[in-house]
Order: C-alpha cells, then sequence, then structure tokens
C-alpha cells in the first residue's frame, strides 16, 4: 500500500501516461511523412530525366552504328541467297541470343527470352549461346540445361566488329557441329518500337553443299574462313541493331517514368496542401474555442 503523500503522485503520473496527444500531432506527422515522400518523388524525376537525356543524346551514335552493321550482315545474307545455302537437317541448331548486362529500358530482354523459348519448343534440341546477363538470368529459369556458353559485360558501349569477331571465334571452339547458327535479336523498327527477328548463319558443310555455290569460284580452303566471317557479320549486325533498340527503349521507359513522377508530385502536392489546411483549421478551431470558453468564464 501507498502512502497517503504518494498517492497523488502516483494518481498524477497515471493522468499523465493515460493522457492522449493533441489531434494536431497526427496531422503534423502526416505533413512530415507527405513531404518526405514529394522530396523523393522530385529526387527520381531528376534522375530519369537525366538518364532520358542521356539515351537520347546516345540513340544518334547507335542508329549511325546500327546502319553501318546493316552493310555487313546484309551481304552476307545476299550471297548465300544467291547460293541457296541451307541448313543441314541431322545436327543440332544453336540459338545465339542478342541481349545486354543493362536494365531500365522495358521489356526489351524478357521479349527475347520469349521468343527463343518459343524456337526451343519447335527445336528442343538446340543448344543456346547468350550474350549478356539479363536474358541469361530469365532463360536460366526454364532452360539452364541448354545454355552452353555465355558472355557478360556486353554492349556497354557502341558494338564493334572486333567484339563481333571475339564472340564468334569463342562460338567456333565449341565442340559441337551445329548445322546453323540462330541469332535472335531485336529488330529495330523506328524510336518507338522493336521486334525479336533472326539472322542465320550456316555451317562450313551447308556452305559446301549450296547449289550455287560454284557461281562465286571460292576455294576449299576459304570455306572456313568464310564461315567464321559470316558469323561475324551476322553477330556485328545483330549486336549493333539490339543496342540501338536498348538505348531507344530506355529513353522511352525513362520519359514514361519521368511523367508518372509529374503525375504523383502533383497528387502529393495537392493532398499536402489539403493536410496543411486542414491542420490550420482545427488550430484555429481550438483557439476559437478556447477563447469563447475564456469568456464564458
Amino acid at each position: 500500500m501507498f502512502s497517503r503523500a504518494v498517492r497523488p503522485a502516483v494518481r498524477a503520473g497515471s493522468i499523465a501516461v493515460s493522457r492522449t496527444a493533441p489531434p494536431n500531432a497526427a496531422n503534423f506527422a502526416t505533413l512530415r511523412e507527405i513531404e518526405g515522400r514529394l522530396k523523393s518523388i522530385k529526387n527520381i524525376e531528376k534522375i530519369t530525366n537525366t538518364m532520358k537525356v542521356i539515351a537520347s543524346t546516345r540513340l544518334t551514335r547507335a542508329q549511325k552504328a546500327m546502319e553501318e552493321s546493316r552493310s555487313y550482315g546484309q551481304t552476307s545474307n545476299t550471297v548465300f541467297e544467291q547460293a541457296e545455302t541451307k541448313p543441314l537437317e541431322d545436327k543440332k541448331t544453336l540459338f545465339v541470343i542478342a541481349s545486354s548486362d543493362k536494365g531500365l529500358c522495358g521489356g526489351i530482354h524478357s521479349g527475347l527470352s520469349k521468343a527463343t523459348r518459343r524456337m526451343l519448343q519447335q527445336t528442343p534440341n538446340a543448344d543456346i549461346v547468350v550474350l549478356g546477363e539479363k536474358a541469361k538470368a530469365q532463360l536460366s529459369r526454364t532452360n539452364a540445361n541448354a545454355i552452353v556458353l555465355s558472355f557478360a559485360n556486353v554492349c556497354k558501349d557502341v558494338p564493334t566488329f572486333a567484339d563481333a569477331q571475339a564472340i564468334a571465334d569463342q562460338i567456333a571452339l565449341l565442340p559441337e557441329d551445329y548445322a546453323s547458327v540462330k541469332i535472335i535479336y531485336n529488330k529495330f523498327l523506328n524510336a518507338q518500337s522493336y521486334e525479336p527477328a533472326t539472322v542465320e548463319a550456316f555451317s562450313e558443310e551447308a556452305i559446301t553443299q549450296s547449289p550455287n555455290l560454284s557461281a562465286y569460284e571460292t576455294d576449299e580452303e576459304t570455306l572456313t574462313n568464310l564461315r567464321e566471317y559470316a558469323l561475324a557479320n551476322s553477330l556485328f549486325w545483330a549486336l549493333a541493331e539490339g543496342h540501338a533498340c536498348e538505348i531507344s527503349a530506355r529513353r522511352n521507359a525513362m520519359e514514361n517514368a519521368s511523367k508518372n513522377a509529374g503525375e504523383m508530385i502533383n497528387k502529393f502536392q495537392i493532398l499536402y496542401n489539403r493536410q496543411r489546411q486542414a491542420a490550420i483549421t482545427n488550430e484555429l478551431v481550438e483557439i476559437i474555442t478556447g477563447a469563447t470558453a475564456s469568456a464564458d468564464m
């Protein structure tokens, strides 16, 4: 039992503990929270705007490199079309996925992965070579056993023919003798759209059995070099087109993100103003109520 001298102190302490916070405290906390969110969204908007400007600057250079690479790939395709080269049917097919390591560019990588899965349903015995970590991470969930080779740090900058040649050399060292190599890449349609496409590179045996190859008067010793050079040409074309699509998709994604951030800023600004006005109104009501009560006394 407490003494009589202690009871008033205990009673006062219990009253202090049970005393509720003033009604304005919740409003002020909400205002601080909204103000913090506004600051965060504005910072995000600055970042997305900056990335959009950078992507717009890089897109012109990427499109120029893409136009130059098309002359390489299309020339090789013209040679094989006129020679009527066809892949062999008794050997495996190799799919090369021309992706990259970077994100924040919409569904450009997932589109390649979906196109690859559709092709694998038609040719389930095919192998996969992945260029870039994005497509590798997606295909590893469903077709990990089919991946025989992968490359990282791809398309950090505008692709060059030397990059494509280095990749072609590694593919040529694979132990399997493939009937054809199908390169799956993003085809650049315009600055707003792209689509998965395929360019094919044939094996040395398939090139040798071409019906109209004799029209080019090629030596047998040059067929190996022709096959590797054609593969490098096709890879260079696919990498350059995919790089231009990636830069364009990133610019569009950052533009949409900036617009969404602007809309969120407007909504939170209106909410902040309403909460601030409500807090001011509550304070005025309390002041008027207190003044009225004092006057009545």
